[in-house]
């Protein structure tokens, strides 16, 4: 991940300076955005994923004209955008839409924005104080988010239950998963990291590659070839740049051996239609909840023995993070899978790698070196080591000897 670095201030004013980008939909603003930009966006709550977007696009700082932390549950994204250096103007209200203008070089300075040195909106400029208060207060929150949680949990048991208890629905692929670890690659949290840390373990144990959505891009960047994408109305999504919201390229798309079209239960996905104009011919996998819980059961059910999980959310922070019933599909969908499943980050302290060559290679001459040391230290060893310094002095008159 990038951490940003802060604008120098216009003119030696103080305060951080940068150029507007103003757009309500946090997704769509990221493809406008340039490192030191000020990025205005409409987000309640914002989430560690678009957080780490925002950072990887080097903003100086994001004003928002919602609460970055509602109290409704912790959120992680405040924290992250902290961490890295970004100014947060908090909560300045709707209107700042018609106040800014994209383009417009702004300078904001304790909790006040300005454009051309006029005031033209105030808000409560965030620290890494104020967000950590605010953080043990809106974990306050978290019964009502698990109650909540555990509904939606109920309802999809109800709607899901032959899939995850008999498999019934999911499609044959003609890649073969069966007695094969898979390595399921999410555009998330941590994915590249995750990838650098299986670079290893992918090499040698040449795992199937399954890409979720904008997953296939991250192992196309990573060197990789996706081996299966799996592909819903997210990665589909059009006017979008690869990677953004989740949206994957016609690139990877076009170079899977193999892919998945994840539908709803009635068979339909926004934007099918453009596997039809690149020319893919997809399977279908009709399913409520998640393209990931998704791609995780098809890898199940068809027989894998190892499911390696890159780049998902695992801790309840995470889970919570997102707020979205899909967690719910999330949940069982683990539950399914159940010992199958290893998070990324475990897999380099679980597997040591395998033996080489050269590692023996090592190995023996250590051997060989321990055992001279020991014969140098007998009458023996000491009568072969005077005959080596001779020849190392005057080799001709020691071959000269040894024939005479």
């Amino acid at each position: 991940m990038k951490f940003s670095s802060r604008s120098k201030p216009l003119d030696g004013l103080p305060g951080v300076s940068g150029t507007v980008r103003v757009d309500r939909r946090t997704t769509t603003l990221m493809r406008r955005l340039k490192p030191g930009d000020i990025a205005v966006i409409d987000h309640l709550d914002l989430d560690r994923a678009n957080a780490e977007a925002l950072v990887d696009k080097g903003v100086a700082a994001v004003v928002n004209a919602s609460p970055f932390i509602s109290g409704r549950y912790p959120n992680l994204g405040p924290e992250l955008l902290a961490k890295s250096g970004v100014v947060l103007l908090d909560n300045v209200g709707s209107d700042v839409f018609a106040k800014l203008h994209d383009g417009n070089p702004a300078r904001i300075h304790e909790g006040r924005l300005y454009v051309r040195e006029e005031q033209v909106l105030a808000g409560r400029e965030l620290t890494a104080e104020d967000i950590a208060e605010m953080m043990d207060e809106a974990r306050g929150g978290l019964s009502t988010q698990l109650q909540s949680f555990t509904h939606n949990t109920t309802e999809f048991l109800r709607r899901e239950q032959d899939l995850l208890l008999h498999g019934q629905g999911a499609p044959e692929v003609k890649t073969k998963l069966e007695g094969r670890p898979v390595v399921v690659v999410v555009r998330g949290y941590d994915f590249r990291e995750d990838l650098r840390r299986l670079r290893r373990y992918i090499r040698e144990q040449r795992p199937v590659l399954i890409g979720v959505d904008a997953g296939a891009d991250a192992l196309l960047e990573a060197g990789h070839r996706p081996d299966l994408v799996v592909v819903g109305e997210t990665g589909l999504a059009q006017g979008v740049r690869s990677g953004d919201s989740g949206a994957v390229s016609d690139k990877a798309l076009r170079g899977a051996r193999e892919v998945v079209l994840h539908t709803d239960r009635a068979g339909r996905a926004v934007g099918s239609d453009r596997l039809g104009r690149i020319g893919v011919r997809a399977q279908t996998f009709s399913a409520s909840g998640t393209s990931e819980d998704v791609a995780m059961l098809l890898a199940d059910l068809a027989g894998a023995s190892l499911i390696v999980s890159v780049g998902t959310h695992a801790t309840l922070g995470e889970f919570l993070d997102r707020h979205r019933s899909g967690l719910a599909s999330t949940f069982l969908t683990r539950l399914r899978v159940g010992p199958k499943l290893v998070d990324a980050k475990g897999v380099p302290q679980l597997y040591a790698g395998r033996v080489r060559l050269w590692h023996l290679l090592l190995v023996l001459l250590a051997g060989i070196v321990a055992l001279l040391v020991a014969l140098a230290a007998t009458p023996v060893g000491q009568e072969w080591w005077d005959s080596v310094q001779t020849w190392l002095a005057d080799p001709t008159d020691w071959f000269q000897g040894l024939f005479s």
